[in-house]
């Protein structure tokens, strides 16, 4: 037997439980609500619910939170079982998601446990693994954001939008939902359990360091002792070149950043009179790659610097070998350099031991005007309509497509976080003007006509990012461990 009840959020709702016959305590009896929630809706069941003593269960609204509650038959009111429920470990459908990727159900009783799911639904896991977690779209989400806006000092001031004045704050409340599947809400503390011991390594441009930033803000926010989590060499600025760690202590693990813009190398190519002239060698890999081979998890990304505007429009820029092309096209340059990266990843990364990730080209928003002439991003509001996001074809070069025939040739196992439409969506969501607090008129009119349209605000949209890098650990953690069960550690199947 089931019950069900679907009521607005606006209206304290109930449903009378009938004192209950004798029947098989084996059975159980489940009472499912469903109510409307920012544009969708949350499915809450609830096992076990026919106690002598209940009379009636129910929810209502709070401040736009719901809650649920209980009467029993003698008159006595507990209220609430327990509250916030799109707080209560990522109440999604009709099952919750705690932080670690296990599915749970919601049963009443005793301290109002989440236990885990019963078996005879398709796990999350199952669903992700047959599901393009790229393809969806933005949905509010009241539960977020993951941490709480100003509260991480270890972010860079430019990311830091909330400090910075931005008086707005809807950017903030939105998740990322694929529309096959469902991925589990980020726990810091969870991750740090997983990652226990271990390194992650983010190679690339700055919009990896926004990544990163996002995931330490993500994983500090989950410890307790504040202190215990620190950059190795106490450094507080990370624009410039060089390498970045921060350590938890707590858990002997590092989050780690490393800026190479092209992630091939950054050269000097002697010239007369002995001045020299800069290039990219295309045919060589960035010079700090063997520190962090062995990590356990690396996360590259490139492809915002390869513009015509930033490389000398292909004219004595791009060397191999002793050779510097006279003129080299940045689609081709890019294709050469691409190649150089996956030939490294193949000769010197152990998939068994590291997980590659390559996270995809992330939008900007310039309108009425580039980077460097007056562009704009002011909007409070993501893109809606998949017909009105920005035309791939607009783009020159074509940094999307050049990423995914990159990708398609990876030999290795690399994971790619394919990001290109989600960031399209969000053009409400760069620092714009606030990239600095306390600022002067001359900073707010210089930050007027130069405005970030290609960063993001912390929190915000690189929280996702790093939510999708999760759970795919997650499910590549999950395959592993059923590989090894079947075929145990010898690779021989195991009866």
């Amino acid at each position: 037997m089931s019950l069900s009840i679907h009521a607005n959020m606006d209206v304290h709702s109930s449903i009378n439980v009938p004192l209950p016959p004798p029947y098989n305590t084996k059975i159980l009896q489940i009472l499912t609500l469903t109510f409307p929630s920012n544009g969708g809706s949350i499915t809450i069941n609830i096992i076990n619910i026919t106690h002598n003593q209940i009379a009636q269960k129910g929810f209502s609204s709070i401040e736009n939170k719901p809650q649920l509650w209980q009467q029993h038959h003698d008159g006595a009111e507990k209220d609430p079982v327990f509250t916030h429920i799109s707080n209560q470990n990522a109440v999604i459908s009709d099952s919750a998601i705690d932080g670690i990727g296990n599915e749970k159900e919601i049963r009443d009783g005793l301290n109002t446990r989440v236990l885990p799911k019963r078996k005879g639904k398709q796990s999350w896991l199952k669903m992700m693994g047959k599901c393009d977690i790229f393809d969806g779209k933005w949905v509010k989400d009241d539960s977020s954001p993951l941490y709480q806006p100003g509260s991480c000092p270890l972010m860079d001031e430019s990311f830091n939008c909330y400090q910075n004045g931005r008086p707005d704050n809807g950017y903030e409340k939105f998740k990322w939902q694929p529309n096959h599947c469902n991925i589990p809400r980020l726990d810091g503390a969870k991750i740090l359990k997983f990652l226990k011991g271990k390194r992650i390594v983010y190679v690339g441009d700055s919009l990896n360091r926004n990544m990163w930033e996002s995931m330490v803000c993500l994983l500090r926010n989950s410890v307790k002792n504040k202190s215990r989590v620190f950059e190795a060499s106490g450094k507080s600025e990370f624009k410039k070149e060089g390498t970045y760690s921060f350590l938890f202590t707590d858990y002997n693990f590092s989050a780690e950043y490393i800026r190479s813009a092209f992630l091939v190398q950054e050269w000097e190519m002697p010239i007369n009179n002995g001045s020299k002239k800069e290039t990219l060698r295309l045919d060589m890999v960035e010079k700090s790659y063997d520190s962090y081979k062995d990590a356990d998890v690396l996360v590259f990304n490139t492809g915002n610097w390869w513009t015509h505007e930033k490389t000398s429009q292909g004219k004595g820029y791009y060397q191999e070998g002793n050779h510097v092309h006279e003129k080299l096209d940045v689609v081709e340059a890019f294709d050469k350099a691409m190649a150089t990266w996956a030939r490294w990843i193949e000769a010197n990364i152990d998939p068994s031991k590291t997980r590659v990730f390559f996270r995809g080209y992330s939008f900007s928003h310039f309108s009425k005007g580039e980077w460097n002439s007056g562009g704009r991003c002011d909007s409070k509001e993501p893109i809606k309509d998949e017909k009105d996001l920005l035309s791939l074809g607009e783009l020159s070069p074509p940094i999307p497509q050049m990423l995914d025939k990159a990708m398609e040739r990876v030999k290795t196992s690399v994971f790619y976080l394919n990001v290109t439409k989600m960031t399209n969506y969000r053009r409400d969501a760069h620092p714009s003007i606030y990239r600095k607090p306390n600022m002067t008129q001359e900073e707010k009119h210089v930050f007027q006509t130069q405005q970030d349209c290609s960063h993001w605000c912390l929190p915000g949209v690189p929280d996702t990012w790093n939510q999708l890098l999760f759970a795919q650990l997650l499910l590549s953690d999950k395959q592993r461990q059923s590989k090894q069960k079947r075929y145990g550690k010898t690779g021989t199947l195991v009866d």
